[in-house]
């Protein structure tokens, strides 16, 4: 019913909905577990990264379709394929990273990108970071540095200053996403965009992949099957129950909730994967989370 429109309110039994706090902890837990895939599959970041893309498109492309037969929302192509760009740097890099420092080390580390989006919006766009950002930027690179091992403290994984690294160009592309995702999607665009992203995501990690041979278009069994798991909870799955939950929340309870990504992944990999931090990584992982909660509460 339109605004000039002046019709008796009608009462209509009210239909039970689930509570956006828990699709939103929900589609959480099942990011966090795309760290454990991924290493459980033993594969490099290339060959999860194409893999991954690959696998969801199916599913993706139903939602489109099933998208396009409820309207007719803008639909861009260009920019949700220059997102796509850096969502597969930030797949591959973090794919490698995982191996090298941990399932949950990484992902923590990945939370860069809550301050390097701020940053370049201010940078490109102008917008002015909240003064919790500017507080807590340097008390994150900190938490980064320790977390990482960066500083020559003992830290888990074969590589974790490598391992730590990777995972700082990972976060450098998934910010690259966001801040070219937020201008691609349109009411009644949001699979589309979402699909062309991944398209362009799996094209990226086999252009990085066979260069340097390290896609694997071949992974086998059970290899296989961790890749589709992956597709399937840890992104399509997971990334569907957030985008329901997110608008029915107020910002500051949603960027609380998105915490459960690293801390899942972190409690994740010592329960299924034997991961062992030492104790200052530990403490830069809840230096980390604690900067990014204290950051999210004032960004809209």
């Amino acid at each position: 019913m339109t605004t000039t429109e002046h019709r008796p309110a009608v009462a209509r039994p009210a239909s039970p909905r689930v509570s956006p706090a828990l699709l939103a902890a929900a589609g959480s837990c099942c990011v966090a577990l795309s760290s454990v895939f991924i290493k459980v599959s033993g594969t490099s970041g290339s060959t999860s990264a194409f893999w991954r893309c690959l696998l969801a498109l199916p599913v993706l492309l139903a939602l489109v379709w099933l998208e396009r037969r409820r309207g007719t929302g803008r639909r861009r192509v260009l920019l949700p394929l220059l997102a796509g760009v850096g969502l597969g740097v930030d797949f591959v890099l973090w794919g490698e990273s995982i191996a090298r420092v941990g399932a949950g080390v990484a992902t923590v580390i990945l939370s860069v990108q809550v301050v390097i989006v701020p940053a370049v919006a201010f940078l490109v766009h102008g917008e002015r970071p909240p003064k919790r950002f500017l507080v807590s930027a340097p008390v994150l690179l900190g938490g980064i540095v320790l977390a990482g091992g960066l500083a020559g403290t003992p830290a888990f994984g074969p590589d974790p200053v490598l391992g730590a690294v990777l995972a700082l160009g990972a976060g450098v592309g998934y910010s690259a996403y966001l801040l070219l995702i937020r201008h691609s999607t349109g009411p009644g665009a949001r699979e589309h965009t979402l699909c062309l992203a991944t398209v362009s995501a799996g094209v990226v990690a086999a252009a990085i992949g066979v260069p340097t041979d390290r896609l694997d278009l071949t992974p086998g069994w059970p290899a296989l099957g961790w890749l589709l798991a992956l597709a399937l909870i840890g992104q399509v799955v997971g990334w569907v129950l957030i985008s329901a939950a997110l608008p029915r929340m107020s910002s500051s309870t949603g960027a609380t909730l998105m915490l459960v990504q690293p801390v899942g992944a972190v409690l994740l990999g010592v329960a299924l994967l034997g991961e062992r931090p030492s104790a200052l990584q530990l403490a830069g992982c809840a230096v980390v989370l604690g900067s990014v909660a204290f950051v999210g509460k004032a960004r809209r």
